[in-house]
């Protein structure tokens, strides 16, 4: 009898599928003597345990069979009811009838894809940009647009109807830009919003570290400026904890319609028991007490390896100083590249993000990301000091014209 075999012809999405660059890194990381400035992952210092415990107890005892059982596509009520009372501050009023509750924001951002893109739609992002969802955007072959973005964000002036012309939606982070850590400012983000508006554009503002301001300062959401013409996302991730995979979307008719039906297909809906956890955990105020917490950690972690790069890194590097989040986005002199220099940095045990893979279009191989709010302050100085070294070899190394 001949040999049978099978064959599986991929289709050309998934061909076209490549895997997270963080992901990949995260693998080295595993090992113990590695210090990571990889993973974009909250303080396990910051979970709240024992509260959830005891909304995990509660729910187990007063709504077990509901809990332990399918639920609606759309989320559960109570916490739609809840996210939608927190969003609603700033003059702005958001209906708990357009909070679709997600399997984290990762899953948002598919399911925006799925509804919004099709191959070749124009989808304008900011300069560099938050590489989960360019991955998630990617599965539908648009054609980006990266924005021009400085140290505040997309530059509004000088923006104009041509270039948003014809984009099924802008995506960007106002708040603590994963990779780069910038904050958009009041002006910006008027400007934004008014421009967008004005062009038909839809603004996809996602929004996971808003709540991590060092000093407790919050600026307007782009939602609060245009509630019908933008589409927010948050999550539970950051303040919480990212295994519980419980995001939200906030989104104008017919895109909610759309994002269920999508979700639907996708997983019929978000557990349930995650969802009444949540929930007990955040009802009577938690995260308000719970929060400034993590600030204040997020912010002596910063400023620990903002001493740390001040004193190891030599003087033609340059980074950002984030007032919030967890990331700092370094620039290196052109000709060094961050991708060779991580393959060196791994030698010694440290490991980090090169920045090349934030780029939608044109990367930039001279730029990095680091993450410090799970590395203990000597860790952050050893670390630092090694890729110092490092960084005065690769610049040593430059030609005398560059």
């Amino acid at each position: 009898m001949p040999a049978m075999t099978t064959q599986y012809t991929l289709s050309r999405r998934a061909q076209a599928l490549t895997s997270s660059a963080i992901r990949e890194i995260l693998k080295v990381t595993e090992r113990p003597e590695v210090i990571s400035f990889a993973g974009g992952l909250p303080s396990p210092a910051t979970f709240p345990v024992e509260r959830m415990r005891e909304a995990t107890e509660k729910v187990l005892r007063d709504a077990p069979q509901a809990a332990l059982q399918y639920g609606p596509t759309e989320g559960f009520t109570p916490l739609r009811e809840w996210i939608a009372a927190r969003l609603s501050h700033g003059g702005a009023v958001v209906p708990a009838s357009r909070v679709l509750i997600t399997t984290g924001s990762q899953q948002g951002l598919d399911l925006l894809g799925k509804v919004l893109i099709d191959e070749g739609s124009k989808v304008l992002v900011e300069t560099p940009s938050y590489l989960g969802a360019l991955q998630a955007f990617s599965l539908f072959a648009p054609q980006f647009a990266s924005l021009p973005s400085d140290e505040q964000g997309i530059v509004t002036d000088g923006l104009d109807a041509e270039q948003l012309a014809g984009a099924r939606f802008l995506y960007c982070l106002p708040n603590f830009q994963n990779p780069t850590g910038r904050r958009m400012p009041l002006e910006r983000r008027k400007a934004l919003v008014a421009l967008a508006s004005a062009a038909g554009v839809p603004l996809v503002e996602d929004d996971p570290y808003g709540e991590l301001s060092y000093g407790g300062e919050a600026l307007p959401s782009l939602l609060s400026m245009n509630p019908d013409g933008v589409i927010y996302m948050g999550s539970f991730s950051k303040v919480l904890a990212p295994g519980l995979r419980l995001g939200y979307v906030v989104a104008p008719e017919p895109v909610f319609g759309k994002m269920v039906q999508a979700k639907q297909a996708a997983d019929l809906h978000t557990p349930s028991f995650s969802q009444r956890i949540v929930y007990e955990a955040v009802q009577d105020g938690f995260l308000d007490a719970h929060i400034p917490s993590i600030r204040t950690l997020y912010g002596h972690q910063c400023e620990r390896m903002l001493a740390a790069l001040e004193r190891e890194f030599p003087k033609q590097v340059t980074w950002n100083r984030p007032d919030g989040g967890m990331f700092i986005w370094v620039d290196l002199p052109e000709g060094v590249d961050s991708g060779a220099l991580l393959a060196k940095a791994i030698e010694r045990n440290v490991a980090f993000v090169p920045g090349a893979p934030f780029y939608a279009v044109d990367p930039k191989k001279n730029t990095l990301r680091l993450s410090f709010v799970t590395v203990p302050g000597e860790k952050i100085d050893a670390g630092v000091k090694i890729l110092g070294e490092l960084l005065k070899a690769e610049i040593a190394a430059l030609p005398a014209a560059a």
